[in-house]
């Protein structure tokens, strides 16, 4: 993974972190300042994936008591979306 796309709400330290350590380029999806409703660029991206984890009952909720059966479960299901779009 190369580039990143992210809301305007993950600026500072965790951006600056994701730079230095991850060495990520890391591009911040700005709002525009115009008064009517005007669609977002590549936002529709994370909102379609997040919808699509949400498909599976245990991405849904955290049932899981551990932290990295949760994560384990999410990347199961990405995973699993990945393979069916490939096939």
């Amino acid at each position: 993974m190369q580039l990143v796309w992210a809301d305007g709400g993950y600026t500072g330290t965790l951006l600056d972190w994701a730079r230095t350590t991850l060495a990520l380029t890391v591009e911040i999806v700005k709002r525009p300042d115009l008064p009517h409703f005007t669609v977002l660029p590549r936002r529709w991206v994370v909102e379609r994936t997040l919808a699509w984890i949400t498909n599976h009952r245990r991405c849904v909720r955290d049932y899981e008591r551990l932290r990295h059966h949760h994560e384990a479960m999410v990347r199961w299901s990405m995973i699993r979306i990945t393979v069916r779009r490939l096939t």
